[in-house]
Formats: structure tokens, C-alpha cells, sequence
């Protein structure tokens, strides 16, 4: 039974890849003897045996992939397409036939825990609540369970809830391209009267001399999933002791019933009398601290309950994100001249116009850059906060999951306004400031403080090949510059020129007056990323949006054409020359930045013909940029032409090529990627393309310029690597997560050559 399902106590930390960071987590809790239901953990090899490696494995494979694509499109997903891929993904989950030996040990260590007894079942993905990613309400969870049958469906849902939008959201945002693995606990039920969670850090702030808690009647989800808005209690460490509380806005709480979860109303009484008293509320923060102290004294977010005789621990994983500010605030704002107050749910400050959504299927509606405000957050919403400018909320708490996530996002946000959907005013500016929980009328540029340098680390296995990887976001460069890459190979524009155009199309923006404004907010992005990369280097690829995209932005129906086939029309190099005055903004930041960071290099995307790219060239001549000594000039390597034009490419003064094996391979097969119908003829190792690739790369060492590739493939295919290391290419660019991996297959494949080479060489001489 020990291959399905594990007892909790028997799990420590470094059981994560196998149960998942939430039963890792629980599994250290019990073993240091902390006040933890009694439960059992069933392992991802479960769900791989059913799943994965079931009849439906290849099939959800390739959905998944397209999924990611479309979840990951720089203009903002499709909320259609990924809608219908995930329905498609979760019922194949659901269809797949449970094996006896799995569901013999689930129901064996269910009976385990006693006669019928009512059970959490609750999602531990691999990759969850770790240091850098708590998939906050992302997966699915189950409470008051109880019968055998009843638990295995749950199980299979929590399986199947890998594959939400919101997931998908979530992993395309933070990088993660890799295939999912899920594990689940299953632990009795506390019968929970008051419940809650406790930072052993002050989110908002960042001060480790702090412990939030939240705290609602009833079970924790009203918390967690920010449907009410909780009471807040500030105490200090030390002690600890209680600073402040504050009174919140519960109407309603969730309890267990004879058949499951059941709403019941609070009485006046209950909603005016704060959840916890002071004792508790020490009680909560002194278990709390035990948690951070088990972990080295690493901030911690634990979630628990009290029964009628005691305190429960139900989860703990590490604080994702603390800002850095040192400065005494409570979660709370003072009083002041501001249109709302609400509490500090991630720090930052934003401005932009107000969108007002009752639900996340509204999502689509809001633009770029806007401020969503809606009456409460969950993880539904994901798709849409990561492309909003702020979050404001009327109810919800700073630690229910959709702050968590905004903090991860980067995206300031304000909770528990309760009249933001009534009090503010759509299509009002707005500046939102998630420090203080303030919510004021008009635009306020924000402060950004200078980004720390990383300095570059040794490489853990030194290869001659130099991995890269792609970015798009700059809330995470300082992350991701810390770990073992060379230098970005991607770094794509489109989310940075979004965010900087506030929503608006370029030319629009240009029209009202405002370049200059877009020319700084650009270039502060890329300093923050330029500088955490130092002195490595950070290809930019300018914009490359499609026609189509460039449509969904505000005014962009006055500008953009109607195109039956945008991924062929006007994009890239040759929309650059037929309107040079937004691709001068672009070139203007870069020139800004590489004056204080002169790591960063430019790279041209879609290029067609050799008269345009010299046209293209001409303009980067023209201005600033073109005077910087040490500047490299890139091309993508993404339209079939490109093998014959390279060498007078290179005669133009590009000094790298990257190959986009996406879209080179959707030219060189004539398919579209993104064709359900089609998609078993995508293949980027099909010997037609990996002809064009294999020319590309010796035409670029012959000429003595870089080359790299950018695509899937080496993220997900230690083969397809291979082979470019064995065509001499110089670098490969992946996704942050797939770093390690496409290390080691570089350096396997760079030893299998040099030994074949030894023994050609050895042979040779005998």
C-alpha cells in the first residue's frame, strides 16, 4: 500500500515530489507533535498510474500544451478556447478508470481512520505551497466527506481541477510548461466553530516582528476564498502580544451538516462580537510561530481551526511573497482623504481606469491596465487579475487566495473595501496603493525602488552550450536571475509594452501626447530586469503583436486592419518600417536602459525579406541606439526565408539568430499549432525542419554569429536538445521551470559527443 497511499507522519519535506508540498508540509507538522488532524496522503503515483500513463494520457498531454499556449498568449487569453480545452481535459480525467490496486488502498486507509468517518479531501499538486508558488485555492478541495464512493469522486475531482482555467492561468504566468502531478490528502474532519489564517509575517509590509490572523466563524473557505470579510488581529512576535484588531463583515458561515457543507446565517450578536478573544488570539500566533521556528525561521502561512475543546493545524507552506518595507502599518489604513479603505493585500501602487465585474465570466471585458473591482475574489478571477492593473475588492481578507496570488503576480490589491462596487465609478481613474489599502481618485505615478543585482552564480554542471531563458514578466527577474541561466534569450515585449500603454493602442496613445509616458514606463521595466541580470545578457524581442491583438486594445479598431490570417499579416519587421514612429518609442527606452545597464541587446522579430530588415535596420541607425557601442543585433529566426537570406542577413551587421521553432515550424509544415484537428502533424523534430534548423545553425557558425532557439521543444524533449548541441548551436532558451532540466540534457548530450569523439579519435591512431 505503501507505492498509493502514505500516513501523514510518516511524510517529511522531502517527500514534496511525491505528495505534493501540502502533504509534505502536514507530514513535518505531525512529526514535531503539532495539533494535526489524523490523515493519510494518496501519492501522484496514483494519479499517474490513472491518469498519466492511463488511456487518455497522450490525448490530455497535447491538450495540455495547448493549453498553456493559449493561457500564455501576450495579448490575454482566449477565455473560450481555454474554457473548451479544459472541459475536454477534466472529462478525460473523469473517464479514466480507476485501477483496483489504487482504489483498494484509498478505501484501506480511509477505513483506517474509522467507521465511516467524515474526511477533507483536499488537493496536494507537485509544485504547490512550495517557497516560490502556493497555488492558493487553485486545485480543488473537498470537505465533509464521508462513504467510500463519495471519497473517490472527490479524489477524482481534486485530480481533474488540475485542468481549470484558473490553473492554467496560473502556471502559464509563473513559467510552469512541465506536465502536472497531483497528490491528495485525506485527513478527518475538525469540526470547526472559529477558524482562520496566520502570517508569522505581515504580508503587506514585510515585517517578521508581526503575525496577521484572520479569523471567521464557522469553517475557513469563507476566509481563504475571501466570500466574507474576517476580523483581523495584529500582534507583535515577541510575546507575542496584541497590537490591534479590527472587527470585520461576516453575515453568513459554513458548517459541517449531516449532508455536507451547509450555509447557515449569524445572528446580529454573532456578526458585532470578534471571533477570537485575546487569549485565542495569542494562543493562534504562539502555534503559528512553532510552525515558522520548524521551518528556520521562514515566514509561514498556516491555516486552522478550533473545535469546541481545541486548536487544529489543517495546512502551513511557506509566505510566497513579503514586500521589503520596514516602516510600521497595520493591515488597516489610517484614516484619510481617499475615496475608499480597505486592507493592504499586496503592496504596490497602480493607477488606470476603474472596470467594474460582477463574475469571472465577465473577465474578457476588461482591458489591459484597468483596475478590476469586484464584491469578492477567488481563484476564478486569476485569468483576469494577471491583466489588471489593481484589484479592489468589497469583501475578502489580506490572506484569502486571490491576494495571495495578486502578491505573486505582482499586482497590487486592496480587500474588504465593502462598498467598492457602489462607491467607485466605472471607467473612473483611479490610483489603487496596495501598501496602504487606500484606494484614491485621479492618477499617481507609483514608486518603484531599484531592484537589488544578482550577481551570476557558478553554474551547478558547467556546459559550453549556454542556456538561456525566456521571460516576460518583470515581478519575477529577480527570481528567476538567481538561479543557475545564462543570461534571457526572450525576453518578450508584449507584456511589458501592454502594461506601458496602459490598455491603449500605441498610436493612440501618441495621438493624445503621451510617448514620453510610454517610453518611461517601458524603460523602468526593463531596468529592473536588465539589473537583475547583470552583466548577463537580456535579448529584447521588440513587439510582436498581430494585427488582431493589437485591435483588442483601446482605439485599436481606428488603427488595425481586418486580417483573415493575422499570424501571416502585418507583424514583426515589416509593420516597424510602415509605422516607425512607435517602433522609435521602443528603440528609445532601450537606448534609456542600456545606458545604465548596457546588457541589454535587441532582437527583430518575423522577418521576411532582406529590404525590409534593412529598412528596419536603418531606422535603429537613425536614433540613440544605434550609437551605443557594444549593441547586439538579433534576428528571429521564424519565417522558412531565413535560410536563404541569412548570410546577407549577417552581411547587414546581425550578430545572433534565434530560431522560434513555434512558428518555423508552423511555416516550414503549413499547420497551425493551435488546430486540435491538425495537431498530430506539429512536430518541430520532423526532418524538414530540423533540415532548415540544422542550415540555419552552420550558417551562423560559419559566419562566426550566435545562435540559439527558443521554443518548446528543448523544455519538454532531451532528444530535440541533443541534436541542436550536436549541430554546434550556441545556446537554447527555456522556460524558467525547465532550466535544470535542459542543463543536464545539454550536458549529457556535450559528453556523449566529446566521448564519440575521443573514441573516432582513438580508432583513428590504432
Amino acid at each position: 500500500m505503501g507505492d498509493y497511499v502514505v500516513d501523514l507522519g510518516a511524510l517529511r519535506l522531502a517527500d514534496a515530489d511525491r505528495a505534493g508540498g501540502k502533504g509534505a508540509n502536514l507530514g513535518e507538522l505531525v512529526a514535531a507533535h503539532l495539533p494535526v488532524p489524523p490523515g493519510y496522503v494518496i501519492l501522484k503515483s496514483c494519479y499517474e498510474e490513472v491518469v498519466s500513463h492511463g488511456p487518455h494520457g497522450t490525448e490530455l498531454d497535447a491538450l495540455h500544451t495547448e493549453a498553456l499556449d493559449v493561457a500564455s498568449d501576450s495579448a490575454g487569453p482566449s477565455a473560450q478556447r481555454l474554457d473548451e480545452l479544459c472541459a475536454h481535459m477534466r472529462k478525460l480525467v473523469h473517464r479514466a478508470p480507476l485501477t483496483a490496486g489504487v482504489r483498494d488502498a484509498v478505501v484501506a486507509a480511509y477505513h483506517h481512520l474509522g467507521d465511516s468517518v467524515t474526511v477533507a479531501v483536499r488537493s496536494s499538486a507537485i509544485g504547490e505551497d512550495s517557497a516560490t508558488a502556493s497555488f492558493a485555492g487553485m486545485n480543488l478541495s473537498r470537505t465533509n466527506i464521508r462513504g467510500d464512493d463519495r471519497l473517490l469522486d472527490a479524489v477524482v475531482d481534486c485530480w481533474a481541477s488540475l485542468f481549470t482555467p484558473r490553473v492554467l492561468t496560473y502556471r502559464a504566468r509563473r513559467g510552469m510548461h512541465e506536465r502536472p502531478d497531483i497528490a491528495v490528502v485525506v485527513q478527518r474532519m475538525v469540526t470547526a466553530r472559529r477558524s482562520g489564517v496566520a502570517f508569522t509575517a505581515d504580508p503587506a509590509t514585510g515585517r517578521r516582528d508581526r503575525v496577521i490572523i484572520e479569523a471567521a466563524r464557522g469553517q475557513g473557505e469563507v476566509v481563504v476564498s475571501g466570500a466574507t470579510e474576517p476580523d483581523t488581529y495584529m500582534l507583535d512576535a515577541k510575546g507575542p502580544t496584541l497590537i490591534a484588531a479590527r472587527t470585520g463583515q461576516q453575515s453568513f458561515a459554513i458548517i459541517s451538516g449531516p449532508d455536507g457543507d451547509q450555509r447557515i446565517e449569524l445572528s446580529e450578536e454573532e456578526t458585532a462580537t470578534q471571533v477570537l478573544s485575546t487569549d485565542e488570539a495569542m494562543l493562534v500566533a504562539r502555534t503559528a510561530l512553532q510552525v515558522q521556528q520548524l521551518h528556520d525561521g521562514k515566514p509561514q502561512d498556516v491555516e486552522w481551526a478550533f473545535d469546541d475543546t481545541r486548536l487544529w493545524l489543517v495546512q502551513a507552506r511557506p509566505i510566497t511573497t513579503l514586500s521589503g518595507h520596514a516602516e510600521m502599518k497595520p493591515p488597516w489604513p489610517a484614516p484619510a482623504h481617499v475615496l475608499l479603505r480597505g486592507l493592504a493585500a499586496a503592496p504596490g501602487q497602480a493607477s488606470g481606469a476603474v472596470r467594474i465585474l460582477s463574475s469571472p465570466a465577465e473577465g474578457s471585458t476588461l482591458r489591459a491596465g484597468e483596475v478590476l473591482v469586484a464584491t469578492m475574489t477567488n481563484p476564478d478571477w486569476l485569468p483576469t487579475i494577471s491583466r489588471a492593473a489593481a484589484l479592489v475588492t468589497d469583501s475578502g481578507g489580506m490572506t484569502c487566495h486571490a491576494a495571495i496570488v495578486a502578491r505573486e503576480l505582482g499586482v497590487p490589491c486592496v480587500v474588504g473595501t465593502r462598498t467598492a462596487t457602489t462607491t467607485l465609478t466605472e471607467g473612473a481613474v483611479v490610483t489603487v496603493d496596495g501598501s496602504t489599502g487606500q484606494v484614491r481618485a485621479g492618477r499617481t505615478e507609483a514608486v518603484h525602488t531599484e531592484p537589488r543585482q544578482v550577481a551570476p552564480i557558478a553554474t551547478a554542471v558547467p556546459t559550453a552550450t549556454r542556456v538561456y531563458v525566456n521571460l516576460a514578466l518583470p515581478e519575477i527577474a529577480e527570481r528567476v536571475a538567481a538561479t543557475d541561466v545564462d543570461g534571457v534569450g526572450l525576453l518578450r515585449a508584449e507584456t511589458l509594452i501592454t502594461q506601458a500603454l496602459d490598455g491603449h493602442h500605441p498610436r493612440d496613445l501618441i495621438a493624445r501626447g503621451d510617448g514620453d509616458l510610454f517610453v518611461e514606463r517601458l524603460s523602468k521595466s526593463l531596468q529592473r530586469i536588465t539589473t537583475a541580470f547583470a552583466p548577463r545578457p537580456v535579448v529584447y524581442r521588440a513587439t510582436d503583436l498581430r494585427s488582431n491583438e493589437f485591435r483588442d486594445l483601446a482605439g485599436g479598431t481606428r488603427y488595425e486592419p481586418e486580417e483573415r490570417n493575422p499570424m501571416i499579416g502585418y507583424r514583426g519587421c515589416y509593420r516597424y518600417i510602415r509605422e516607425p514612429e512607435v517602433f522609435t518609442l521602443e528603440l528609445t527606452a532601450l537606448a534609456l536602459v542600456r545606458e545604465r545597464t548596457p546588457n541589454l541587446h535587441l532582437m527583430i522579430p518575423f522577418v521576411r525579406t532582406r529590404w525590409e530588415l534593412e529598412e528596419c535596420l536603418k531606422l535603429v541607425d537613425a536614433g540613440p541606439l544605434g550609437n551605443q557601442r557594444g549593441l547586439h543585433r538579433w534576428v528571429m529566426a521564424e519565417v522558412p526565408s531565413v535560410v536563404h537570406w541569412l548570410p546577407q542577413y549577417i552581411g547587414l551587421g546581425i550578430d545572433g539568430v534565434s530560431i522560434g521553432s513555434n512558428d518555423l515550424t508552423q511555416l516550414i509544415l503549413g499547420v497551425d499549432r493551435d488546430s486540435t484537428t491538425c495537431a498530430e502533424l506539429f512536430d518541430e523534430s520532423d526532418a524538414a525542419v530540423l533540415d532548415a534548423i540544422g542550415r540555419i545553425v552552420d550558417t551562423a557558425r560559419s559566419h562566426r554569429i550566435t545562435s540559439s532557439l527558443c521554443g518548446q521543444a528543448p523544455s519538454v524533449r532531451p532528444d530535440f536538445t541533443e541534436h541542436l548541441v550536436r549541430m554546434g548551436i550556441t545556446s537554447i532558451s527555456v522556460t524558467p521551470d525547465a532550466v535544470p532540466a535542459a542543463r543536464r540534457a545539454v550536458a549529457a548530450a556535450e559528453q556523449r559527443v566529446l566521448l564519440e569523439q575521443a573514441l573516432s579519435a582513438h580508432n583513428a591512431i590504432r
